[in-house]
């Protein structure tokens, strides 16, 4: 701690030079990765050059100033405390490049697999798989820099020894302290690796209709058709049935039920739905089927059966076939509307 003031010269030259040094680095690592970036028609540079420029160029310079202090004419006796806050910030640069690197490569699958086009099934999976990954990763990494800054104290490295004699009952105890958190982090992984959900499916939870937003290591944020958001513990889709109309494809089939009159001519409403479909962009031409599915003693049920490419189409087709279903009959086969019949009794009529 005490250094002759010729130790402390030969720091600051040392700390001089290092800093020359690092400056010079500077300036070209960022020429070099300019001139990279403009000479590839990739993206993949840029995004590198913004993730991962600066902790890696503090790398550098921290790693310039260790070989420095290595060489005859800087030879000094550094101060414990100094190389331990260098050797500490060795370990933190070096878990924020690797945190940055992943951002580095979800930024590639982004752009790489798209969401928005319409055959997206392979690009959900992607997105649904990495976006778990990451967190996971991004925690580990977490974990292990903090494992590693603690190891460089003297005090906790001899317990070591302790801790790791008594790392059984210790773990016993933890795991069922957290017994619902390991359960949790558990069915994260099994969903980024079975995915019964991706992200964008359309899935029916707890009867309400809607999107998979997002997929956290705990919960998955479902956006409903009115926009509100329903959170849910990941756990409900490993131990609770639901719905996933997207799960292998997002073609779907949609039904339109009326209500006529027995005296309604069936196989003009089916030539009619058939004009009205033929007419319709959302219809994807693949099923058009009108049947009678139930008769009751009013009124005669019809279904009408057709298709659409994913579940918000064929709603809107849905609502589009029964209106002008509804405007067919009304206009053309008033008769057919359902009535009430009664009957009167001719003797009580002439009364």
């Amino acid at each position: 701690m005490f250094a002759s003031l010729e130790n402390w010269e030969r720091l600051a030259l040392l700390l001089g030079a290092a800093g020359l040094i690092g400056i010079t680095g500077h300036l070209l690592l960022y020429r070099l990765l300019l001139k990279i970036s403009k000479s590839t028609t990739s993206n993949l540079d840029n995004t590198f050059i913004k993730f991962c420029y600066r902790p890696l160029q503090w790398i550098i310079i921290l790693v310039v100033v260790r070989l420095l202090q290595k060489l005859t004419v800087f030879e000094t006796q550094v101060p414990d405390f100094i190389s331990h806050v260098m050797s500490l910030l060795l370990i933190g640069l070096v878990s924020w490049l690797l945190i940055r690197s992943v951002y580095v490569l979800e930024g590639y699958i982004l752009r790489r697999f798209d969401v928005d086009v319409k055959d997206n099934l392979k690009a959900r999976k992607i997105h649904t798989q990495f976006r778990v990954l990451k967190r996971i990763v991004i925690v580990v990494v977490a974990i292990l820099a903090f494992g590693s800054c603690l190891m460089t104290f003297e005090k906790v490295q001899q317990l070591g020894t302790t801790i790791l004699a008594s790392a059984g009952i210790i773990g016993i105890v933890v795991g069922m302290a957290a017994q619902k958190t390991i359960t949790t982090f558990i069915a994260g992984l099994q969903i980024a690796i079975t995915q019964p959900i991706r992200v964008d499916d359309v899935v029916i939870v707890e009867n309400e209709w809607g999107r998979i937003e997002e997929i956290t290591l705990t919960y998955v944020v479902v956006r409903i058709w009115d926009l509100r958001r329903l959170i849910v513990p990941i756990t409900f889709f490993i131990e609770k049935p639901f719905q996933n109309w997207t799960r292998v494809t997002a073609d779907i089939l949609g039904t339109v039920f009326i209500y006529v009159d027995y005296t309604v001519p069936i196989e003009s409403v089916r030539t009619e739905l058939r004009r009205i479909l033929e007419e319709s962009e959302l219809w994807d031409r693949k099923v058009c089927v009108l049947q009678v599915t139930n008769t009751s003693e009013r009124t005669v049920e019809l279904r009408a059966l057709m298709s659409a490419v994913d579940a918000s189409t064929a709603w809107s087709l849905r609502c589009h076939v029964r209106e002008k279903l509804i405007d067919f009959v009304q206009k053309n086969f008033p008769e057919a509307l359902p009535k009430l019949r009664t009957e009167l009794n001719r003797q009580k009529v002439d009364r």
